[in-house]
Protein backbone atom coordinates (compact mmCIF):
# COMPACT_ATOMS: atom_id res chain seq x y z
CA UNK A 1 0.00 0.00 0.00
CA UNK A 2 2.87 2.36 0.64
CA UNK A 3 3.92 4.28 -2.41
CA UNK A 4 7.01 6.33 -3.01
CA UNK A 5 5.38 9.47 -1.64
CA UNK A 6 4.27 7.73 1.55
CA UNK A 7 7.49 5.83 2.14
CA UNK A 8 9.73 8.83 1.45
CA UNK A 9 8.95 10.24 4.89
CA UNK A 10 11.23 8.00 6.93
CA UNK A 11 10.48 9.56 10.31
CA UNK A 12 6.78 9.02 9.64
CA UNK A 13 7.05 5.24 9.34
CA UNK A 14 3.89 3.30 10.05
CA UNK A 15 3.61 -0.32 11.13
CA UNK A 16 1.10 -2.71 9.61
CA UNK A 17 -0.79 -2.62 12.92
CA UNK A 18 -0.95 1.19 12.86
CA UNK A 19 -2.13 1.18 9.23
CA UNK A 20 -4.89 -1.32 10.04
CA UNK A 21 -6.01 0.78 13.02
CA UNK A 22 -5.94 3.88 10.78
CA UNK A 23 -8.11 2.17 8.14
CA UNK A 24 -10.61 1.01 10.75
CA UNK A 25 -10.79 4.46 12.33
CA UNK A 26 -11.44 6.08 8.94
CA UNK A 27 -14.41 3.74 8.51
CA UNK A 28 -15.83 4.99 11.81
CA UNK A 29 -14.97 8.69 11.67
CA UNK A 30 -16.00 10.14 8.30
CA UNK A 31 -15.31 13.62 6.95
CA UNK A 32 -18.29 15.09 8.80
CA UNK A 33 -17.12 13.92 12.23
CA UNK A 34 -16.15 16.80 14.54
CA UNK A 35 -12.49 16.56 15.58
CA UNK A 36 -12.03 13.74 13.08
CA UNK A 37 -8.23 13.60 13.21
CA UNK A 38 -8.10 13.66 17.01
CA UNK A 39 -10.59 10.78 17.08
CA UNK A 40 -8.64 8.83 14.47
CA UNK A 41 -5.36 9.44 16.34
CA UNK A 42 -6.89 8.02 19.54
CA UNK A 43 -7.34 4.74 17.64
CA UNK A 44 -3.80 4.63 16.21
CA UNK A 45 -1.15 3.85 18.82
CA UNK A 46 1.78 6.27 18.79
CA UNK A 47 0.36 8.74 16.25
CA UNK A 48 -0.81 12.32 16.69
CA UNK A 49 -3.76 14.03 15.02
CA UNK A 50 -1.32 15.84 12.72
CA UNK A 51 0.39 12.58 11.74
CA UNK A 52 -2.86 10.78 10.89
CA UNK A 53 -4.12 13.76 8.89
CA UNK A 54 -0.84 13.89 6.92
CA UNK A 55 -1.01 10.14 6.35
CA UNK A 56 -4.52 10.57 4.96
CA UNK A 57 -3.42 13.42 2.68
CA UNK A 58 -0.59 11.28 1.29
CA UNK A 59 -2.97 8.39 0.77
CA UNK A 60 -5.34 10.64 -1.18
CA UNK A 61 -2.45 11.91 -3.32
CA UNK A 62 -1.45 8.33 -4.11
CA UNK A 63 -5.03 7.40 -4.94
CA UNK A 64 -5.35 10.40 -7.24
CA UNK A 65 -2.15 9.42 -9.05
CA UNK A 66 -3.35 5.86 -9.51
CA UNK A 67 -6.80 6.88 -10.73
CA UNK A 68 -5.39 9.41 -13.19
CA UNK A 69 -3.11 6.81 -14.74
CA UNK A 70 0.14 8.40 -13.58
CA UNK A 71 1.20 5.18 -11.88
CA UNK A 72 2.20 2.54 -14.44
CA UNK A 73 1.09 -1.04 -14.10
CA UNK A 74 3.89 -3.40 -13.07
CA UNK A 75 5.35 -5.49 -15.87
CA UNK A 76 4.64 -9.00 -14.56
CA UNK A 77 6.06 -11.93 -16.47
CA UNK A 78 3.60 -14.61 -17.41
CA UNK A 79 4.27 -17.97 -15.77
CA UNK A 80 3.05 -21.41 -16.69
CA UNK A 81 1.05 -23.61 -14.36
CA UNK A 82 -0.04 -20.76 -12.10
CA UNK A 83 3.25 -20.75 -10.22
Amino acid sequence: MASSSMSSHGSDSWTAKQNKAFERALAVFDKDTPDRWHNVAKCVPGKTAEEVERHYELLMQDLSSIESGRVPFPNYRATRGGA
